[in-house]
């Protein structure tokens, strides 16, 4: 085996040789200034951070997309890159927060939207971009009225499509003297007939041309959301420590419902209105014993008509909730200290006992024979009813910080690879054999299994190999990292965009304005390949916008890395990009970039690769060719 390997290696070291190199980019650009942080977006678009400002690039042309100046040198911290969207949005504030600056950039088009001079804001406090209706809220001070208006906080709504002011209004009549300090202190909502914000005076409901239509003393809220028809508001409310959130609930016109706010300890992390009740998860911070609660998540059932806590007994999580879900019979949660249990909308425990897991459950998902998990220490699957394994018992391995699974479909089984081997678990009696040995060189833990015509596939950073259905090696490709020092101070490396930044639980927190979206607490199956880039397509459809249309193609279309990895290693010269076909391990492409630290992103979507190339200069390379 070791005289195979390094037949392998020599061949894969020939196959360098002759594969097509790529020493001339495709495009080049000179920004004009020392470049601080590159980051690709969601559009395949790079976003670059440099002394004099913010820079747009598109690899397709040798333009800049946009050159951002306004504010001078943009500090990391100042990026907001508002998720599933096309938006960046930059925010520098003065001293005591008395000089905000934003401004919000289309990175698909390029085009400059808002910005607090353009507008005429002098100070803007809060700045809210709202999806999936495609607006842009404002609070703050603005200039051009009398000096009444100039000093009377304000509201303005914009349309993201055109960049153009919908309507505006004051939080306060311009003049009327009061000791009562009005702010934005929270997520404005907008629903179909009425924007409403939270402030530090209560809600405000105004209609679409800016008249209030109704106004409560619910104070200080946070965030809000509400039902399909929009009849039932909640609104959340967090105290300054973080150790408790106030729950309120409005109806149609403002006024609370319930007698009282219910409270929960901690931050709600997660909140769902079902049929049943209020499915609130709040997260407890601290130490535990008398100096503070202890740190884990609590799950509470409230009544959506009275507000009371439907549960006599709440279940005990043990630690934070990492995943949940909702299903037609009741909650599924999985924690990430370890442990799955289930529990019914009436508080009745539905497994037998509290399924014991390995630490930090890496996937939950529905199969045909139940519920499979799999953690960094064991996986199984079990009766979603019962909580009972259907494997007779766990499958363990050492603690692993990613581990590789996929579903074989012609031999009904399923194919987990960790401690160095893969194992086939047959899908009928849940029977465990090995199927393949995969000793990664570098110790590395393969993340990434999938079924091919010739095989499984299976890679990690710098390994790749080839198993043939029998368990019989067809190729085993390793290509040395160009050292751990330098791997850590890549500035971003090969991100997996599909994966990773396009789900759309990343659009919004909690619940907040998620009734658009729909739920995200639906347990996905497994090996449901491309199910979460139809999503981000489909939403990115119902958005009347040129910019969304373009997401919305770009994540209907196939991969670059369908047939292809790309992997950073050592070449004659310095490191490089090698492309690496998944079928027959050959290698189709090099691209020197001649830096022992070089810093990189690769748009696995549309199959380009940014290198900084100088302090100031930036090469794309087109990675179809």
């Amino acid at each position: 085996m070791r005289t195979l390997k390094t037949l392998v290696f020599l061949l894969a070291s020939t196959l360098i040789l002759n594969a097509q190199k790529a020493e001339t980019p495709e495009n080049s650009y000179n920004l004009g200034a020392n470049i601080n942080q590159m980051t690709l977006t969601v559009a395949g678009t790079l976003v670059v951070a440099t002394n004099d400002g913010l820079v747009g690039i598109k690899p397709d042309t040798n333009q800049l997309l946009f050159n951002f100046t306004d504010y001078g040198r943009v500090k990391p911290e100042e990026l907001n890159f508002v998720p599933m969207s096309p938006y960046v949005m930059v925010g520098q504030t003065g001293i005591a927060n008395l000089s905000a600056k934003k401004a919000v950039i289309d990175h698909v088009s390029g085009k400059v939207l808002f910005t607090t001079e353009s507008k005429g804001w002098k100070n803007v406090f809060t700045c809210d971009v709202i999806m999936p209706q495609n607006k842009l809220v404002v609070s703050g001070f603005q200039k051009g009225g009398g000096k009444a208006e100039n000093v009377t906080p304000k509201v303005g709504v914009y349309d993201l499509a055109t960049g153009n002011l919908d309507y505006e209004f004051f939080l306060t009549k311009p003049g009327k003297v009061t000791m009562k300090y009005f702010a934005v202190t929270g997520t404005p909502m907008l629903l179909k007939d009425k924007l409403l914000v939270p402030t530090s005076q209560g809600i405000l409901a105004k209609s679409k041309t800016g008249e209030t239509l109704w106004e409560n003393k619910v104070k200080n809220v946070n965030w809000m959301t509400t039902n399909e028809t929009e009849s039932d508001i909640y609104a959340f409310a967090a105290t300054t420590n973080g150790k408790n959130t106030r729950i309120y609930k409005l109806n149609a016109s403002g006024n609370e419902v319930w007698t009282e706010e219910r409270k929960v300890k901690g931050n709600v992390s997660n909140f769902e209105i079902l049929p049943q009740g209020l499915a609130v998860v709040s997260d407890v911070t601290g130490g535990s014993g008398a100096l503070g609660a202890k740190a884990e998540s609590k799950i509470t059932m409230f009544s959506a008509a009275t507000g009371d806590d439907l549960w006599e007994k709440a279940p005990k999580t043990k630690g934070y909730v990492q995943h949940f879900y909702v299903q037609d019979d009741g909650i599924l949660f999985g924690v990430y200290e370890g442990g799955i249990n289930k529990i019914s909308f009436d508080g009745n425990t539905l497994f037998k006992k509290p399924l014991k897991t390995g630490e930090n459950i890496m996937l939950m998902a529905q199969t045909p024979q139940g519920l499979i998990y799999i953690t960094s220490e064991d996986a199984n699957i079990v009766d979603l009813k019962t909580g009972e394994q259907v494997w007779s018992k766990p499958l363990k391995y050492k603690r692993a910080a990613s581990v590789a699974s996929t579903f074989d479909a012609k031999n009904n089984r399923y194919l987990i690879a960790a401690d160095g081997k893969i194992m086939a678990i047959d899908a009928n009696s849940g029977s465990v054999s090995d199927f393949a040995k995969c000793n990664f060189d570098e110790k590395e833990d393969p993340n990434t299994m999938q079924i091919r015509n010739g095989g499984v596939f299976l890679s990690s950073d710098q390994n790749m190999t080839l198993i043939n259905f029998d368990g019989k090696e067809n190729y085993h490709a390793y290509y040395k990292s160009p050292g751990r020092s330098t791997f850590g101070k890549i500035a971003g490396g090969v991100l997996a965009v599909a994966s990773t930044a396009m789900t759309v639980g990343m659009s919004m927190k909690a619940g907040a304005n998620r009734s658009a979206f729909g739920s995200v607490n639906d347990l996905d199956s497994y090996n449901e390949t491309g199910k979460q880039a139809k999503r981000a397509a489909d939403m990115f459809a119902g958005i009347a916008s040129a910019s969304f249309d373009y997401l919305s193609t770009r994540f209907k279309a196939t991969a670059a890395t369908e047939n292809a990895q790309f992997i950073l290693t050592n070449l004659d010269g310095g490191a490089g990009l090698v492309k690496v076909n998944k079928d027959s391990g050959k290698i189709d492409k090099e691209i020197m970039l001649k830096d022992k630290k070089p810093e990189y992103e690769v748009d696995e979507l549309g199959g380009y690769l940014f290198y900084k190339a100088n302090d100031k200069t930036i090469y794309s390379y087109n990675l179809n060719k």
